[in-house]
C-alpha cells in the first residue's frame, strides 16, 4: 500500500488529480483501521492483566494414590455421631502407605460450603461418582438422605456386585421422610414394605438394620472375641483373641443373621473400671478394663434389666448380598468403628484384613497398621451446627 501510495502521487499522465485523492483516502483509511486494531489489543490486554485469576474450587474429597496395580477404595463418610470423618482418612492412611491401596474418601457438606465438612448435613456427599471405578465401597454413613442421583451412584455400585464394607452406623446408613422426594425410599432404615427392601439396606446389604443399644452407651465397651467356627477365618490373622476393642458399646441385632450370614466376632460388653470422664476420648473407659458386665438390676425400666452377654452379640460378621436384578458379591459388616475404635490396633488389624478377604487377596499373616501421622481421635458425641462451623476441618488440609 505504501509503495503504491507513492507511486500513485508522482506526477503522471497515468494519474489524474482524482485517482490520486481516492487512493489517499483509502491509504488514511487503512491507517485508521489499523490504529483501531491495535488500540483494541492493547485495551484487552490490559483488560486481562487487571481481571483476577479464575480461583479453581477447593477438593471436596481426599484422594490417596497408591500403587497402579492396587485396587481403588471409596470410602463414604457422614454420621453425626461416631466421628466417621475422621476414623475413614485414618483408615485410608493406614491402607494407603502400608499396603499401596488406592483410597478417596468422601464426606458430607453443605452445599453452600464445598470442602468444609458438615457431618450434621445430611443431602449431600459429593464425588460418588468414583464408585464408578471401585473396587470396594466401605460406608460409614448415619440416617442420610441424598439426592436421587447420588443414590443413582451407590445402587449401580450394588448392581454390579462388587463388595461392601459397612461399619458402625451404616446399618442405619440411609432414611428418607415423607419431606424427602425420592426413588430410594427402600434403601430407608424405617422401610417397612414386605418385600426384598424391607428393613431398607441393613437389613438387605449388610445382614440388620438399626435396633437399639445392647451395652451401656459411654459406660460400657466391646471386647472382640472369637466367634465359634471362626477360629481359622484370615479375618483373624494376626490378632490375638480378646484384642479387637472399642469403647463404643455393643449393638444389638436379631438372631440368627440372615441368610448365610457367619458370625466372625463377638462383642463382650464390659464395664468401665474408672471413673466417668466427659472429656476423655473413651470417658474413662480402656482396653485393660476386665470386668465382665452382667445384668443391670437396678435399671429403672424392667426391659433394660437384662444380661447383655446372654447371648453376646456379634458384632462383626460377613455373608453376600443382592440386591433384586444385581449380582451377587461379598459382605463384611461391623458394629464396632468409631474413630476412637481405631486407637486399638487389633481392630485395626481387623479392617484391614477384611479389605483384603473382600478383594480376594491373600490376607497377611500379620498385616502392618501402624497409625499414620498425629492421630488424635475426638470423642464420639452429637453436636449442633455451630460445632462444625467453628471446627471448621477442610478437605483441603487433609491432602498430604
Amino acid at each position: 500500500w505504501q509503495n503504491q501510495f507513492f507511486n500513485l502521487m508522482r506526477p503522471s499522465p497515468l494519474n489524474s488529480y482524482f485517482q490520486r485523492i481516492h487512493f489517499a483516502m483509502q491509504y488514511k483509511i487503512l491507517l485508521f483501521c489499523a490504529a483501531l486494531f491495535m488500540l483494541g489489543c492493547n485495551t484487552n490486554q490490559s483488560t486481562n492483566e487487571s481481571e483476577p485469576a479464575a480461583i479453581e474450587p477447593p477438593p471436596q474429597w481426599l484422594t490417596l494414590k497408591g500403587e497402579s496395580d492396587m485396587p481403588n477404595i471409596v470410602m463414604v463418610t457422614g454420621d453425626e455421631e461416631y466421628r466417621s470423618e475422621e476414623a475413614m482418612p485414618q483408615l485410608a492412611r493406614v491402607l494407603n502407605e502400608h499396603h499401596g491401596y488406592n483410597c478417596t474418601v468422601l464426606f458430607a457438606q453443605d452445599p453452600e460450603e464445598p470442602g468444609l465438612v458438615d457431618p450434621n448435613y445430611l443431602h449431600n456427599i459429593p464425588g460418588l461418582d468414583q464408585l464408578t471405578t471401585a473396587d470396594l465401597m466401605i460406608i460409614f454413613t448415619r440416617f442420610r438422605a441424598l439426592p436421587d442421583d447420588q443414590m443413582q451412584h451407590i445402587d449401580n455400585y450394588l448392581q454390579s456386585g462388587k463388595p461392601v464394607i459397612g461399619i458402625r452406623t451404616a446399618t442405619h446408613a440411609f432414611q428418607f421422610g415423607a419431606e424427602d422426594s425420592t426413588s430410594f425410599a427402600r434403601y430407608s432404615n424405617s422401610y417397612k414394605a414386605k418385600d426384598f427392601w424391607q428393613g431398607g439396606f441393613g437389613r438387605l446389604v449388610l445382614g440388620e438394620k438399626w435396633i437399639a443399644h445392647h451395652g451401656h452407651h459411654k459406660h460400657q465397651s466391646t471386647r472382640g472375641l472369637v466367634a465359634p467356627g471362626a477360629e481359622d477365618h484370615p479375618i483373624w490373622n494376626g490378632i490375638d483373641n480378646g484384642k479387637i476393642w472399642g469403647p463404643t458399646d455393643v449393638y444389638r441385632v436379631r438372631l440368627p443373621l440372615p441368610g448365610d450370614a457367619q458370625a466372625i466376632v463377638l462383642g463382650q460388653v464390659v464395664n468401665r473400671a474408672g471413673e466417668y470422664d466427659e472429656d476423655d476420648p473413651l470417658y474413662g473407659m480402656q482396653e485393660t478394663d476386665t470386668e465382665v458386665a452382667g445384668p443391670n438390676l437396678e435399671a429403672e425400666k424392667e426391659e433394660n434389666r437384662y444380661d447383655p452377654n446372654d447371648p453376646v452379640m456379634p458384632v462383626a460378621w460377613t455373608k453376600t448380598y443382592q440386591i433384586p436384578g444385581g449380582q451377587s458379591g461379598k459382605v463384611f459388616a461391623t458394629t464396632l468403628g468409631a474413630s476412637t475404635d481405631l486407637l486399638s490396633e487389633g481392630t485395626r488389624r481387623m479392617f484391614v484384613n477384611a479389605v483384603y478377604w473382600c478383594l480376594d487377596q491373600e490376607v497377611p499373616d500379620k498385616a502392618k497398621v501402624d497409625l499414620v501421622g498425629d492421630y488424635q481421635p475426638s470423642p464420639y458425641n452429637f453436636h449442633d451446627d455451630q460445632h462444625w462451623v467453628d471446627k471448621d476441618i477442610r478437605i483441603a488440609d487433609m491432602i498430604p
